[in-house]
């Protein structure tokens, strides 16, 4: 328990008003050995607690009587620049005068240089802009007394060991160095055995990786089909954050781009995006305007939302420790989540590894089928009116409801109830809601039992086009070609059969002549797309 340490109490009251009551394993054994002054090297992922585990010392060992940098944090992104600089500021909100700074590319260095000015007890930044202000002299080190790296791996990941390194060439030597860091490659053993003093070395990763609070699930996709999959498995689910992991930025891009086109509220977030649109992205999660965020590892590292429902592996961790790094997000602040990954072929193996790692089990599933996403659907539907019910809103369409019902008595013959009319309007609304979701959806094998669009559907029609699995275009890649370049909406395109050399797709008769005069006159990868009604294709 926090009361138990050795902490001041204003720390301690802060604490309290945070509603932290007892530590994490990070915590209770990383906060002593700091008050102790030793240099500790410490290997837990995010979601541990480690923010504090480093904040409390960081802050206690603060003279405020002197106006100096006695604290240097590094850390690989201005998401978490910002995060740490957060937590400190409630940490020490009943501790007078103590001033902490983010510092960051993407801002206005000027800004920074004011903030300096201000003389700060605790900076917090990124490498590269630590080293701009050192060069220009506006940050000065002569008096710093604790430095602490923060997401030391991804620090080395993004390119900035010799940054590192000339950094902690230029402070004194007398100085206590922590050292946090998710997974622990050579090279962050070989800046601990440089520049620490008889570190004590810490690991909570056998403590953390049980993940108890989180339920964990495969499924076996085809990589063609993983889009579609997610798309069932959101619509099948009343989660409202969701955090949806790729290996690499254009897949990232990629898939963001396929899901606003189903209809979703989906953003992406990467290192080749600029600042201000990132910072943007992060607020419309935080806000909930954005339910889906799609990101990669790196770019992850600075988000701290504690209500996300669901993690999706799109693409399986290269390591298991980025496996518990990434289905940390969800199930955290004692809440329970859930996890999904996608594998395909020999992935199974390297799951099998996972399983070991975290000592936990993952259990195989099915897509959800398209009873599944109805029933989910109806069951939002009950809730909300339930919901309304309970808070009195319900009240205000009573005369609405009466007056239907006097209307349908004088002119039928039925004797009509307003339960009845009532009924009418939750069946309408269910119908709405059935019918609109099968349009996401362009999946021809996964479920036999689905009630897809065939070429005999009324209004729709079913065209060929040469496109297909060699030219490496996924389904989701024929519908953004179609709802990007005519009028055709993501959710109008009905079923989809990929094959080798060419697919067929189905699409509202209205839209036929539309799509195949625009379709034609364009090219994909620099092939002349040739697109025609299936039925009428010759035979060679």
């Amino acid at each position: 328990m926090f009361e138990d340490l050795q902490i001041i109490k204003e720390i301690k009251k802060a604490i309290k008003d945070m509603g932290f009551i007892n530590t994490t394993p990070i915590q209770q054994e990383a906060i002593p050995l700091a008050l102790e002054g030793r240099d500790i090297i410490a290997q837990a992922p995010t979601g541990t607690g480690k923010t504090c585990a480093f904040a409390i010392p960081a802050i206690q060992a603060v003279d405020t009587s002197e106006e100096s940098v006695q604290v240097l944090i590094l850390c690989p992104t201005r998401e978490l620049a910002v995060q740490i600089s957060g937590e400190i500021k409630k940490i020490s909100a009943h501790k007078n005068d103590i001033g902490v700074l983010p510092i960051y590319g993407g801002e206005s260095i000027d800004k920074q240089m004011a903030g300096l000015r201000r003389r700060p007890q605790i900076v917090v930044g990124t490498p590269g802009r630590v080293m701009d202000h050192m060069r220009r002299k506006t940050l000065k080190l002569a008096s710093l007394k604790m430095l602490i790296l923060d997401e030391a791996d991804e620090m080395l990941n993004m390119g900035f060991r010799e940054d590192i390194d000339t950094i902690l060439e230029s402070i004194p030597t007398e100085r206590q160095f922590l050292l946090f860091s998710a997974t622990m490659p050579k090279a962050i053993m070989e800046i601990a055995n440089k520049y620490q003093t008889d570190a004590i070395k810490i690991n909570t990763i056998a403590k953390q990786v049980t993940v108890s609070t989180i339920s964990q699930f495969y499924l076996d996709v085809n990589p063609t089909k993983k889009s579609e999959v997610l798309a069932r498995l959101i619509d099948a689910n009343q989660f409202k954050l969701m955090l949806v992991f790729c290996n690499t930025k254009k897949r990232v891009d990629d898939l963001c781009k396929d899901l606003m086109i189903r209809g979703y509220r989906a953003e992406a977030l990467h290192g080749d995006m600029k600042q201000i649109h990132r910072d943007s992205v992060m607020n419309k999660f935080r806000r909930g305007i954005v339910d889906i965020l799609i990101a990669t590892d790196v770019a992850a590292r600075g988000i701290d939302v504690d209500d996300v429902d669901a993690v999706f592996n799109y693409d399986l961790p290269i390591d298991e420790e980025y496996y518990v790094h990434r289905i940390g997000r969800t199930g955290r602040a004692n809440r329970t989540g859930i996890s999904y990954s996608f594998i395909s072929g020999r992935e199974i193996y390297k799951l099998r590894e996972i399983e070991r790692y975290t000592k936990s089990k993952i259990a195989k599933m099915s897509p959800p089928s398209m009873e599944d996403i109805r029933n989910n659907k109806i069951d939002a539907i009950v809730n909300e009116i339930k919901n309304e019910v309970i808070q009195g809103k319900a009240a205000k369409n009573l005369p609405f409801i009466h007056n239907i019902t006097a209307e349908l008595n004088e002119n039928t013959e039925f004797d009509v109830t307003s339960t009845e009319v009532a009924a009418a309007f939750l069946n309408v609304a269910m119908k709405k809601i059935v019918t609109g979701s099968s349009k996401k959806y362009n999946i021809s094998d996964l479920e036999n039992t689905d009630n897809k669009r065939s070429s005999g559907d009324t209004g729709y029609s079913r065209l060929f086009i040469n496109l297909g699995n060699k030219d490496k275009i996924e389904s989701s890649g024929l519908v953004k070609l179609v709802a990007t370049n005519t009028s055709v909406t993501g959710k109008e395109i009905g079923k989809i059969d990929m094959l080798d050399k060419f697919s067929f797709l189905e699409i509202p008769a209205k839209y036929v002549d539309e799509v195949i005069h625009v379709l034609t006159k364009k090219k994909f990868k620099g092939r002349k797309i040739n697109i025609e009604i299936a039925n009428k294709k010759k035979k060679k």
